[in-house]
């Protein structure tokens, strides 16, 4: 698990592709200070594992599922990424319970200054937006955000000047993709709610139930 708060920049130093993964080594100062292997490090937003490392730098194998569900094939060489270590049970809680799971990639469509903040606004499918709440949580790029304003095919996000400085939403430019994870507590109630099978038992509780009951 993950906060959704950068801890630094890390530069992409190589990308080795096959068929439908790639290696990925990026450079690294910060977190690699208590790295070990097999650790989980949100690159992007996205949960890799480390599968090697030296003084200056990390590697990652990225399978298809992450390259297909993400904009992380997209990313070049010499390329800035966020960077956040797991969450540690002793650390403050300072953004949001983030999985490092990618529900899906949005596209920046507009940008603009209001005083010191910068506004985002980010275009989605149904599949993000049914999950965004107005005030809610949503990690963009790993970033732990607060949704400032929802439309029906996109919302947005303002952003302080720490964040833009600190993070790689001062790279990003009209029509980028950034990788997008909801808040997880909407999707495990919506599961919840609809999940049925043959030992399901039905609810008798409706709106008429509760018009009936004073509600």
């Amino acid at each position: 698990m993950f906060t959704g708060i950068v801890e630094e920049l890390g530069k992409v130093k190589t990308i080795k592709n096959s068929n439908s993964s790639c290696r990925i080594e990026i450079s690294a100062e910060k977190i690699l200070s208590d790295i070990h292997l097999g650790d989980s490090i949100a690159v992007n937003g996205i949960c890799l594992t480390v599968t090697d490392f030296t003084k200056g730098s990390f590697s990652a194998d990225i399978m298809h599922e992450s390259l297909k569900r993400s904009a992380i094939s997209k990313v070049k060489q010499g390329d800035l990424l966020n960077l956040e270590r797991a969450m540690a049970l002793n650390g403050r809680f300072g953004g949001h319970i983030v999985s490092g799971h990618i529900d899906g990639v949005g596209k920046i469509i507009d940008i603009y200054r209001d005083d010191i903040a910068i506004w985002f606004e980010i275009k989605a499918g149904s599949n993000i937006l049914k999950y965004v709440v107005e005030k809610g949580s949503i990690a963009i790029d790993g970033i732990s955000l607060t949704v400032a304003e929802l439309k029906k095919e996109s919302f947005k996000v303002s952003c302080i000047p720490h964040t833009i400085k600190s993070t790689v939403l001062y790279t990003k430019t009209l029509g980028d993709e950034v990788n997008l994870e909801n808040d997880l507590l909407g999707k495990y109630v919506e599961r919840l709610l609809t999940y049925k099978d043959e030992n399901t038992i039905e609810s008798k509780i409706d709106e008429d139930f509760l018009k009936l009951h004073g509600f």
